[in-house]
C-alpha cells in the first residue's frame, strides 16, 4: 500500500478485526469494501467513491461507531491525535536539494535536538535559522528527537501514536520539508528518531483496527508492537513504510531506531534486518547514503554486523559504555549503573574496544552482559558516542547537565575525549556552549487521570533510588517545558564562549585529521595511570593526553607539536608534556 495519498486508494486502511467500516470524508459517509489480499495481509478496506483529490479531513467510523477515529497511516493531524486525519501530497513540494550529495556517518559529528526547547519559538523552521550555526560548528548531521503527532502541546517525542505525521506544533510536514531543504543547503545530513517499540498512552488507536500490538506482552512502555504473531506481515509492513517515508518522501539521510532491546522479534528475519535492508536498498534507489542507528543496551554487534555473515546490516548503534566511562572520569559519580565504570582503566577499555561489557559481568544487571565486537566487520565509527544525551539528561531527577556541576576544565575533558574518540560523536543541543538550563522531563497530557499518573509514577521512581521527593519537577508543569529551552544569550559569553570555541576547535582538528576517524580498532593505543589520574591515547600520528586530577601531571616521551590545549598553562619541552590539573593537549607527531 502506497503513503502517497493520491488517487481513491490513498483511503485504504487496514481493519481486519472490524466487520464494518464507514469512511468519513468531508461530511460525507463512503461505506468501504474489503479488498482482496494475499495471504497474511487480510482485512484491507477500500472506499472507491470516495473523494480522488484535493485536501481532505476524514476518519474511519468502526462497527457502527458514531465518532470518526483518525488514520493509522495520518500524514497530517492538525486538530490533534484525536482529531479527523488531513490528507498531505508530499509530492507538492518543490525540492530544492538536486545537488546535495548524501553524507557518511565516518568522519561527520552528530548534534542531537528537541525542536521544541532548541529555540524560543519551538518550531521547525526556528530550528532551521540555526543550520548555519551547527555548519559553523562544524556538525556533519542534525538528529531531530521524535517529531510525529503525540496528545498535548509539548513532549519530548517518545509518547507519539501516530507514526506519519509530523506534530502540528513543529509546523506539520510542510515545515519538516523545508527544514531538510535547509539542512541540506547548509551542508547538514538529517536524521530522524523514530520509535517502533511502543506507543504513547493517548490518542493509540491501532487496537481498533487491528492487531497492531500484542495484548498482555509488555514492554517497559507498555503493550509490545506485534512483530511476530498473526497478522504481524501487515504490522511489519506498516513499520517498513514508516521508514520508507522519512527516507523518501522527505529526503531524510537517516534514522535513529529507539530502544531496539525492547522489539519483542522472534522470527528468523528480524524486523531490524529488513530495516537495514530498506535503508541499503533507498540508498541504491537515491544514490545517497541512509544510515540507520540502534540505540541498544544489549552491546551485541551482530546489530552492526553485514547481512551476509547474519548481521542486521545497520550503520551503526549508541555506546551507552563510552557515556559511562566518561562521565564517571569527569564527574567522579559511580553511583547505580556507573559502578562498573570508577576506574581509568575502563575508559582505556572503551577506546580501545568499543565496549567494556563484551561477555564481563555487569555488576548493575546482576550477570553477565555483552559480546566482542569483531574488528574486521566493523569500524568504530559505526559506534555513536557522546557525553551526553536527551536520556543521560533527562532522565536524572531534576535534569541537570554536566554543566551544572562541572568545571569548564572537566567539561572540557569530555568535550576532547568525545571528540577525538575513535567512534562518531554525538552532541547534545547547548553542551558545546555549557548551557546552563536543564533539560528536564515534560509531558502536556490533557487527560487529568493521566497526568497524575505520570507525575506519580516519576516521583516514586526516583523515590526508590534515594532522591528527595521534593526536588524532583512535575512533567505536567509547563514550567519544566520552559526551564528545558536553550538560553541562546549565553554562548557568547564568559566560560560559554570559551568551551564554544573549543568544541569549533575539536571539530576542526577531527576533520582536519582524518586519521582519528578513519584508523580501525586495532590502530588505537591507550596508557592510563590511574593514581596519578592521567590517560593517554594514539591514533596514527596523533596523540590525545588527558589529565583527570586536581594535580599536575607530567607526561614523558611525547613527540611532536601542539595542536590544542585546553588549558593556557600547557607546555611541552624535551619530550615532556606538562598538563595542568584537568586539562587536555592534542599532539601531532
Amino acid at each position: 500500500m502506497t503513503l502517497v495519498h493520491n488517487g481513491t486508494a490513498r483511503f485504504d486502511v487496514w481493519a481486519p478485526d472490524a466487520a464494518t467500516v464507514v469512511l468519513a470524508a468531508d461530511g460525507r459517509e463512503y461505506p468501504m469494501e474489503k479488498v482482496h489480499s494475499a495471504p497474511g495481509t487480510e482485512g484491507w478496506w477500500s472506499a472507491p467513491d470516495a473523494p480522488a483529490f484535493g485536501e481532505v479531513d476524514y476518519g474511519y467510523l468502526l462497527d457502527g461507531d458514531t465518532t470518526p477515529v483518525p488514520d493509522p497511516r495520518s500524514r497530517r493531524v492538525p486538530d490533534g491525535v484525536h482529531g479527523l486525519s488531513r490528507t498531505f501530497d508530499p509530492a507538492a513540494h518543490h525540492w530544492q536539494d538536486g545537488n546535495w550529495q548524501g553524507k557518511e556517518l565516518q568522519g561527520s559529528v552528530i548534534y542531537e535536538l528537541h525542536v521544541g526547547t532548541f529555540t524560543p519559538e519551538g518550531t521547525l523552521d526556528a530550528a532551521a535559522a540555526k543550520l548555519d550555526y551547527l555548519a559553523d560548528l562544524g556538525v556533519g548531521f542534525v538528529e531531530l528527537l521524535p517529531v510525529n503527532g503525540f496528545n498535548g502541546t509539548h513532549n519530548w517525542g517518545y509518547d507519539g501514536v501516530q507514526w506519519c505525521a509530523v506534530h502540528e506544533g513543529y509546523g506539520g510536514p510542510a515545515a519538516y520539508q523545508r527544514f531538510v531543504d535547509a539542512a541540506h543547503a547548509a551542508g547538514l545530513g538529517v536524521i530522524q528518531d523514530v520509535v517502533y517499540n511502543h506507543l504513547g498512552p493517548s490518542g493509540n488507536y491501532l487496537p481498533k483496527f487491528g492487531p497492531y500490538l500484542k495484548q498482555g506482552d509488555a514492554n517497559t512502555w507498555g503493550d509490545s508492537v506485534n512483530l511476530d504473531g498473526a497478522g504481524s506481515d501487515v504490522v511489519r509492513e506498516y513499520i517498513l513504510d514508516n521508514a520508507a517515508l522519512w527516507l523518501r518522501d522527505y529526503h531524510v539521510d537517516g534514522l535513529r531506531l529507539d530502544a531496539v532491546h525492547a522489539l519483542r522479534d522472534e522470527r528468523a528475519v528480524h524486523i531490524l534486518e529488513e530495516l537495514g535492508a530498506l535503508g541499503d536498498a533507498v540508498a541504491a534507489e537515491t544514490g545517497l547514503a541512509k544510515t540507520l542507528i540502534a540505540e541498544s543496551d544489549l552491546n551485541n554487534p551482530r546489530l552492526m554486523y553485514p547481512r551476509d555473515v547474519n548481521g542486521y546490516g545497520l550503520a551503526g548503534q549508541w555506546s551507552d559504555d563510552f557515556h559511562h566511562a566518561v562521565h564517571v572520569s569527569v564527574s567522579g559519580e559511580t553511583t547505580g549503573y556507573y559502578g562498573d565504570f570508577a576506574s581509568l582503566a575502563v575508559l582505556a577499555k572503551v577506546l580501545k574496544d568499543g565496549f567494556l561489557h563484551d561477555g564481563s559481568y555487569s555488576s548493575f544487571r546482576g550477570r553477565h552482559h555483552g559480546r566482542p565486537i569483531d574488528a574486521s566487520l566493523v569500524h568504530p565509527a559505526a559506534l555513536v558516542v557522546c557525553n551526553q544525551n536527551h536520556d543521560q539528561i533527562g532522565n536524572r531527577a531534576t535534569g541537570d547537565r554536566l554543566s551544572q556541576s562541572l568545571s569548564h576544565g572537566q567539561l572540557a575533558l569530555a568535550a576532547v575525549l568525545t571528540l577525538t574518540s575513535p567512534f562518531t560523536p554525538m552532541l547534545f543541543m547547548g553542551e558545546e556552549f555549557a548551557a546552563s538550563t536543564p533539560w528536564q522531563f515534560f509531558t502536556s497530557h490533557p487527560e487529568p487521570e493521566l497526568g497524575k499518573a505520570t507525575a506519580e509514577g516519576r516521583i516514586k521512581e526516583f523515590e526508590r533510588m534515594g532522591w528527595d521527593p521534593a526536588v524532583v519537577p512535575d512533567p505536567q508543569d509547563p514550567e519544566s517545558f520552559h526551564r528545558s529551552k536553550l538560553n541562546w544569550d549565553e554562548a557568547g559569553t564568559g566560560d560559554h564562549a570559551r568551551l564554544l570555541d573549543l568544541y569549533r576547535s575539536l571539530a576542526a582538528v577531527r576533520r582536519d585529521h582524518p586519521e582519528l576517524a578513519g584508523l580501525g580498532f586495532a590502530e588505537t593505543t591507550v596508557e592510563f595511570d590511574d593514581a596519578a589520574g592521567w590517560l593517554r591515547f594514539r591514533r596514527g600520528s596523533v596523540e590525545v593526553l588527558l589529565n583527570f586530577a586536581d594535580a599536575e601531571a607530567r607526561l614523558e616521551d611525547v613527540a611532536g607539536s601542539v595542536l590544542l590545549a585546553t588549558d593556557a598553562g600547557t607546555e611541552l619541552a624535551a619530550g615532556t608534556l606538562v598538563l595542568q590539573p584537568w586539562s587536555a593537549a592534542i599532539v601531532k607527531a
